[in-house]
Order: C-alpha cells, then sequence, then structure tokens
C-alpha cells in the first residue's frame, strides 16, 4: 500500500535549481601543525597560591589556498599564565584544517576561512589546549568561546584604517 508521502520514482527533489551546484563547506583534515607547552618555573610553580594568577590569551588565524577550492586554515592559539613577575605556563598551538568550499559567492569567501573555518576548528583547538595544561600539572585551561565574527569585523576595520593612512 502507497502512502500519499511517497514520490514516484526519479521525481524531482522539488527545489527548483536543476543541476545548480549546492554551496558546500566540508572539513577533509584537522592536525596539529605545532603545540608547544612550557612551565620554566617547575615544579615551584606548581605550588597553590591564595590568588588566581593572570592569563593572556591571544589568537589569530591565518587561510592559504591549496587549490581553487581546498584551502588550509591555521587558528593559533597563545595563553600565558604569570604570577607577579613569575611564568607558570606558556602554551601555543598552532591547530590546522583542510577545507573545501565550493558553490559560494567570491564576496562570501573570506568571511568563510576567517569565521566558519575557525570556528569548525576551535573546539578541538580548546581540548587540546585544556589537555596540555593538565598533563603540565595545571588545572584544564578552559577557553571562553571567541567571537570570530567580531575579531574579523575588527581585522577588516584595522586593514581598512591602514590603508587610509600611509605613511609616505
Amino acid at each position: 500500500m502507497a502512502s500519499k508521502d511517497d514520490a514516484p520514482t526519479g521525481a524531482a527533489s522539488g527545489n527548483g535549481n536543476g543541476n545548480a551546484a549546492q554551496p558546500s563547506l566540508n572539513v577533509l583534515a584537522q592536525y596539529v601543525k605545532d603545540l608547544s607547552f612550557e612551565s620554566p618555573g617547575a615544579p615551584n610553580s606548581l605550588r597553590g597560591r591564595d590568588k588566581a594568577p593572570g592569563i593572556a590569551i591571544n589568537v589569530n588565524v591565518n587561510a592559504n589556498p591549496l587549490s581553487d577550492k581546498q584551502f588550509d586554515v591555521n587558528l593559533t592559539l597563545n595563553a600565558k599564565a604569570s604570577f607577579d613577575q613569575e611564568v607558570l605556563f606558556n602554551v601555543e598551538l598552532v591547530y590546522g584544517g583542510v577545507f573545501a568550499i565550493s558553490g559560494f559567492p567570491q564576496e562570501h569567501m573570506l568571511p568563510l576561512l576567517f569565521i566558519e573555518c575557525p570556528r569548525l576548528l576551535f573546539p578541538f583547538a580548546r581540548q587540546i589546549i585544556a589537555e596540555a595544561t593538565r598533563n603540565g600539572g595545571f588545572p584544564p585551561l578552559m577557553l571562553d568561546p571567541i567571537d570570530f565574527a567580531q575579531m574579523f569585523q575588527q581585522k577588516l576595520a584595522e586593514d581598512q584604517a591602514a590603508g587610509k593612512v600611509k605613511v609616505s
């Protein structure tokens, strides 16, 4: 017995696009490009303290084309914890992903590469940072979510300002 939801074999999907290419963003690979953990004062830096250390975090995103439709995106995270003048730990991670991107208009490529791709990589990089600090004898450093859209807008504004004020 056929239900009214059954479509005839070979029927069109109904989206009206025919053979138009659908936009796609696929993660082909993820990898640790560089990981460094330093605890220069260990084991003294591992002792308990009466207040939390200061933690400075820097984030950077780079993207390089591998072909017309494949891109290598690198998310760089640096975290440095210090107490007074003593560096407790310094961790640096460059976490990369190879992405296949097709079917998007050219004006969407930069936001995809600098917002969406790092957004996909971040949870994995966050976990690696947390494990590295825990394995170094410290509580795991759980990075707060990062607003890559805001970072991208800020970078665009800085680039535009630098373009308008040229040093002669």
